[in-house]
């Protein structure tokens, strides 16, 4: 039953309740073809057994007509998660081995709903990255390739595994998480719906912490639909979080058709960078008269502080890596490389465990935090970020409902091609999607067209705080009106 890795998720749900097939028989046809793309390595762990015990419960619940929302649908679960029993790396060498006693919040989240766990999907090297290239279990390749080329591509990252896994028709969904990004830039790059919500919507805890003012969970999915039907399970209010919001989650689903007839759409300024790939251009004034035909209205709205974005979170975010990754010191768990005392232990551990973008945030955030630059970086970053904030503030208060952006700057690029000189060539990729961390705000990437390359482009809907429905609306107009993306050919099969 080859066809059922074809299903959406709203689909494959409608399919369990009526009883077309069984949870077991959509868990194995996932688990098929999961076997046969190991060469994405989109997993670093699979759990089938899991999956189908999982699943048999599933179908035992549909028996007694006791189905959650999610009763039965297989996922993927970004290795950045704390799963109970199921080990949990965060990609990185010093988690290695490491085995959760207990589960984050947003995954018992999923399970209590009826969701599968097909297992955990590679991811830059603690959220580290724009390409998923820092995972200490290798690269994530992306299932798309350039018209006539066989040159290995980026998924994007760092929810890489996440957004190849969906793509590829590995799973119904997954888990992903946004700190500048990661949800939003592989959505783009494979042609996938992935939402980052408002900080605060989901709950952070049992997510292993990257920059805690900036991450958030948030689903890929393969349409706007199943991002809204993803999302509503995922997002609640949680006592372990001090940062999560205790406020009504809406039926996302329900907004995804009720249209966008005068809504007023803000088109920011600054995001019409110099260089831009005419691709982008065209594909964004595309964006622009859809909405419009769907019955919005377009305003032109400055955010002028957009140009700060990108330096000001490229300090805030090692600035809380570099005091967050402080607890990886070999003592209580993860790796240990024996020393001559604890200081050297301490070295040798962190040595051997960080791969090189991690220690280079590390040392990023610790200088911008030592006496006598704390004030020259991170206070004047964080001034620079509520500046940010007003910005969107103040576009929002003259009545503009959302924002309508691109989502990256370019397609995916390929293996090797950006950062290996120069990092700073890689952090450019998140110059469209910083802003909205720094804001706090939710924004949704979504597939609108294809590159001159054959690969997918996507636009990014930014939206007010805790109104992710208007950005499920005005995503899913461009998602109908965008001309139909075909899933890559399966060259891995």
């Amino acid at each position: 039953m080859t066809g059922l890795t074809e299903l959406t998720l709203a689909r494959a749900r409608d399919g369990l309740r009526q009883k077309e097939f069984s949870a077991v028989e959509l868990a194995h046809a996932h688990i098929a073809a999961i076997e046969k793309a190991r060469a994405l390595n989109a997993f670093i762990i699979e759990t089938p057994e899991k999956a189908l015990a999982m699943a048999r419960q599933s179908d035992a619940r549909i028996g007694k007509r006791d189905a959650g929302p999610l009763e039965g649908i297989p996922l993927g679960i970004k290795d950045l998660y704390c799963t109970e029993g199921v080990q949990t790396t965060a990609g990185s060498h010093i988690l290695e081995g490491f085995v959760p006693p207990y589960e984050s919040t947003v995954t018992a989240n999923l399970w209590r709903d009826g969701a599968v766990m097909l297992g955990k999907l590679n991811l830059d090297e603690f959220a580290m990255g724009s390409s998923n290239e820092t995972s200490y279990f290798g690269p994530v390749i992306s299932p798309w390739r350039r018209r006539g080329s066989n040159t290995p591509l980026v998924p994007g990252g760092s929810s890489g595994g996440s957004a190849a896994a969906v793509a590829a028709r590995l799973c119904l969904g997954a888990t992903a998480t946004d700190t500048g990004g990661s949800i939003r830039q592989p959505a783009a790059f494979t042609g996938t719906a992935g939402i980052k919500p408002t900080y605060g919507r989901c709950s952070r805890f049992g997510i292993v912490a990257f920059a805690s003012s900036l991450d958030q969970a948030g689903p890929i999915a393969r349409t706007v639909r199943d991002a809204a039907i993803l999302l509503r399970s995922m997002a609640g209010h949680d006592p372990k979080d001090t940062t999560s919001v205790d406020v009504p989650v809406p039926d996302f689903e329900a907004a995804v058709e009720r249209g966008i007839r005068g809504l007023k759409i803000g088109i920011p300024k600054e995001y019409r960078r110099d260089g831009m790939p005419s691709e982008i251009e065209t594909l964004w004034a595309q964006g622009i008269e859809w909405v419009k035909a769907a019955g919005a209205a377009i305003a032109d709205i400055s955010l002028p502080h957009t140009r700060y974005a990108l330096p000001a979170y490229y300090i805030v975010a090692p600035a809380e890596a570099s005091s967050n990754l402080a607890r990886y010191d070999g003592v209580r768990y993860g790796l240990r490389v024996p020393g001559k005392d604890i200081a050297d232990m301490y070295e040798r551990t962190r040595a051997a465990g960080f791969g090189k973008e991690v220690r280079r945030r590390i040392m990023i955030g610790t200088y911008v935090l030592s006496a006598g630059y704390y004030d020259a970086y991170y206070v004047r970053a964080q001034k620079i970020r509520t500046l940010i904030k007003r910005d969107f503030e103040t576009a929002f208060s003259s009545g503009i409902d959302a924002i309508l952006t691109p989502a990256t700057p370019s397609a995916a690029f390929g293996l090797g091609e950006k950062g290996s000189a120069d990092p700073v060539e890689m952090y450019l990729n998140d110059i469209f999607t910083v802003t909205v961390n720094m804001a706090g705000l939710p924004g949704i990437a979504v597939p609108a067209g294809i590159s001159t390359e054959g690969l997918p482009l996507g636009l990014q809907v930014i939206g007010r705080a805790f109104d992710e429905e208007t950005l499920f609306s005005v995503a899913r107009v461009i998602e109908q009106s965008a001309p139909r993306i075909a899933p890559p050919e399966k060259w891995w099969a």
